[in-house]
């Protein structure tokens, strides 16, 4: 009873700190967008703005709630709790070696939770019952489709050299070498599949603001728009600890796994700030046509090298 007690109270610190770390990322982009765009970004509320991501939520959460009238309201009400649910869910695949989920199918439940994260999408553009909406979640399933065969077969690579799917395997085993040194190639592809993953620029075709009004969110306003922003951006987290995790063998009881995350969280703000907006069949010629082939050829390499060695 007692481990239970525990596992669930480690639970919700976890969530608390990853919300307060979801709360200083977005306070982290705006300051580098501003200094990217030449300007300050915000600095008045507080001590140099640090209060600001805390005076956006109570704007966002006290502002009126638009309810359109021939929506399918259910659906659209709950679409943004389901995203942030999930995007909040992942993290208890966190390795942190305690009281916690920290199973041995860790990152089986974490394709199966980036797979249905794309229905809260597709389901908010369908209930709002609008033609931008309803393409802006069109968008991101014909997206999902593309990127998500290289992303699952870059873990499944990595997955056959450690030979399970836990994340504690990928710590041990990168004790002497680190995974990025045998594939500088598969680490790019998965940086630029965690950004499709994530609806990131410059893959950010499901709320295409220049084509789509917004996309797939156009209709929300106040908390639910607040709840699709917050599960964005601890999905941006999540993956730059992936990342270490598996590319990098994070410490987690050391400071340069955590600047390194947050590194890889800075990378993703600064292609924002950097790149302009694939065409929308772009994004599949390159997943299809490069990241496929990329992706597959190392599967079998590694595979060949794990096969070899346990024959010798």
């Amino acid at each position: 009873m007692l481990s239970w007690v525990l596992s669930i109270l480690m639970m919700f610190v976890l969530l608390i700190v990853v919300l307060v770390g979801v709360a200083f990322l977005t306070l982290l982009e705006r300051k580098v967008l501003g200094y990217i765009q030449i300007r300050k970004g915000p600095n008045k509320v507080g001590m140099f703005g640090f209060p600001q991501p805390f005076a956006d939520a109570i704007k966002l959460f006290c502002s009126e709630q638009n309810n359109p009238l021939v929506s399918n309201y259910l659906m659209y009400f709950f679409c943004p709790i389901m995203s942030l649910f999930l995007s909040l869910l992942v993290w208890m695949i966190y390795p942190l070696g305690c009281e916690l989920v920290s199973f041995d199918l860790a990152l089986l439940f974490f394709f199966c939770v980036a797979g249905m994260s794309v229905y809260s999408m597709m389901l908010a553009g369908w209930s709002s019952n609008s033609n931008y909406a309803l393409l802006g979640g069109l968008r991101a399933v014909a997206q999902t489709i593309s990127y998500e065969v290289a992303l699952s077969l870059i873990l499944v690579s990595f997955i056959v050299m450690v030979g399970g799917f836990g994340l504690n395997l990928f710590l041990i085993y990168q004790e002497y070498v680190w995974f990025i040194f045998l594939g500088v190639p598969l680490f790019f592809c998965w940086i630029s599949s965690c950004l499709a993953e994530m609806n990131r620029t410059p893959f950010d075709f499901s709320e295409g603001e220049s084509e789509l009004v917004s996309g797939f969110n156009v209709e929300y306003s106040s908390g639910g728009f607040a709840l699709i922003f917050m599960a964005e951006y601890s999905s941006i987290l999540f993956m730059g600890m992936l990342s270490m995790v598996i590319f990098f063998g994070g410490d987690l009881f050391s400071l340069y796994f955590y600047f390194g995350f947050v590194f890889i969280s800075y990378i993703i703000i600064w292609v924002r700030g950097t790149l302009p907006r694939f065409r929308y069949d772009k994004l599949m010629y390159l997943a299809w046509s490069s990241y496929l082939p990329v992706s597959l050829n190392y599967f079998l390499y590694f595979f060949w090298i794990v096969w070899a060695v346990w024959n010798v």
